[in-house]
């Protein structure tokens, strides 16, 4: 075997420049089968992108005899064979990993081979969205591979795929699946245009794509929901949703979502739908207490001491008596230290990771209020915030939450409880504003029925009729009440 490098450079012509611009990769491939003048092929491919044994096992063995290009697409045993002489369509293909296969080095007719390396990691469990008790198949980074994990669940020939390439360098897939019949048009033609739209060198993950196509790319809650879960994928595209896989990505892209969705877990639908609702109202609490009791007890703390109670008001003010900062640094200091603790856990290698976040928080955290740099009420307080803030199963919105903390940290440092307050209706104000293909973010208004079978609350199954109306799906009812089967039998009336 002959690396293209030190191939005879007066074999390529003008009509073969794709050789020549593949030569100067020291992983593309190009030389003759045989060592005889009558010897039958040149055979180019990337050394990185194919599979060397279905090279040696399903294609070399039949390049040893002189066949024309026409026989040799009859007789080799692989599915995907391309006869092109289209110079733009061979170097794509080669590119996917097809081999190209010619009589003579300065022929414009290729015979194109599939012999790509399929081989990548088996389907794992969800990392990011974990369930105690569901499925648990989370997507991987092959893009048919997740396609074909959404099919096994909607086994429908109205499931469409339209596959983009996106990314001038990094060429990149891009599908868009939706169920005709029930995804609105509108939403399928909004979505496929601003892909179309996107001029980028290279995408190298959904969020790529995500950022460039939803409403408001300046706004710090995500328009768009990012999951690893073929269930919550295949539930969406039954409701009228719009999804987007991105070869290369184990996340895949839903949309339209509203601010609601990032409370609802696909492990709700395991459980009755009163224990559910019950889980719900826990984690819209978690997100009220991670955005607002630091900010609170800053305010509290600095501008509003008449509103604790006597008999809290000196356990706090023993804890501060050795702190010598005021509550707006003491919890910006602690807040800070958190967030470096939680980084430092997902940059460093797993195990050490996971011994950083449980023993170096809590060393740390005790060694910090016993040099009196904050108090136990604080460190308390910040724990509870951040423990708070990861009840949401969207990780991108639980980073949002972890974040507008902030902004109301030094409004209340400022302004008390009036900062705070100022700084919340901003945030609703903007959240109403807000809109996912433009449909309502903030699902309040206009008000609508449908919001309240299976959105802020969940419903028994069979109350949960119709599909979203913020989706504006072409097909209104999901569930119909056609039971036909007898009562059971009462025992305790015979």
């Amino acid at each position: 075997m002959v690396n293209s490098n030190s191939n005879n450079d007066d074999s390529i012509t003008i009509n073969q420049n794709w050789i020549e611009t593949f030569s100067h990769s020291n992983d593309f491939i190009h030389y003759h089968t045989s060592t005889h003048d009558n010897g039958p092929f040149w055979i180019s491919y990337f050394r990185t992108l194919i599979s060397s044994d279905i090279l040696h096992t399903d294609v070399l063995p039949y390049l040893q005899k002189p066949f024309s290009l026409e026989e040799l697409k009859s007789i080799i045993p692989v599915q995907e064979i391309i006869l092109s002489r289209d110079t733009d369509e061979i170097i794509n293909n080669i590119m996917d990993g097809y081999m190209a296969i010619q009589i003579d080095s300065n022929d414009d007719a290729c015979l194109l081979v599939n012999i790509a390396n399929t081989k990548f990691r088996d389907v794992g469990i969800t990392t990011t969205e974990a369930s105690a008790i569901g499925p648990q198949a989370g997507f991987i980074e092959e893009l048919d591979t997740n396609i074909n994990l959404i099919r096994k669940r909607l086994r429908i020939s109205d499931l469409i795929v339209k596959e983009m390439t996106v990314g001038k360098l990094s060429k990149t897939r891009v599908a868009v699946l939706y169920v005709t019949g029930i995804a609105d048009q509108e939403n399928i033609n909004t979505v496929i245009q601003r892909i179309q739209d996107i001029q980028y060198d290279h995408i190298q993950d959904s969020s790529y794509i995500s950022s460039m196509i939803e409403d408001n790319s300046n706004s710090l809650f995500p328009q768009s929901i990012a999951t690893e879960r073929a269930d919550r994928v295949a539930a969406g595209l039954s409701e009228g949703k719009i999804i987007i896989g991105v070869d290369g990505s184990p996340n895949l892209i839903i949309l339209p979502v509203t601010l609601v969705e990032s409370f609802i877990a696909m492990e709700d639908y395991s459980y009755s739908w009163i224990i559910s609702n019950f889980f719900r109202i826990i984690r819209y609490a978690g997100i009220w207490i991670a955005a607002f009791v630091t900010p609170m007890y800053v305010a509290i703390m600095t501008y509003h001491y008449e509103l604790i109670p006597a008999r809290l008001l000196e356990p706090l003010v023993v804890s501060r008596a050795t702190v010598p900062f005021p509550p707006f640094l003491e919890a910006l200091f602690l807040e800070l230290m958190i967030e470096m603790v939680k980084e430092a856990g997902i940059r460093l290698p797993l195990k050490i990771g996971q011994s950083l976040g449980v023993v170096g928080g809590i060393v740390i955290g005790q060694a910090v209020v016993e040099a009196g740099l904050t108090s136990n009420v604080l460190l308390i307080i910040v724990g509870l915030g951040t423990l708070a803030s990861y009840t949401s199963p969207v990780y991108k919105f639980s980073n949002t939450i972890r974040f507008i903390k902030f902004p109301f940290i030094f409004l209340a440092a400022w302004m008390g409880l009036l900062g705070i307050f100022i700084c919340l209706i901003y945030t609703l104000i903007h959240l109403l504003r807000l809109t996912s293909l433009g449909r309502p973010y903030l699902p309040l208004y206009p008000v609508r029925i449908t919001a309240f079978q299976d959105l802020w609350v969940r419903l028994p199954f069979p109350l949960q009729k119709y599909n979203p109306k913020t989706l504006r799906p072409a097909k209104k009812e999901k569930y119909v009440d056609n039971q036909k089967s007898p009562e059971p039998l009462n025992d305790f009336y015979e």
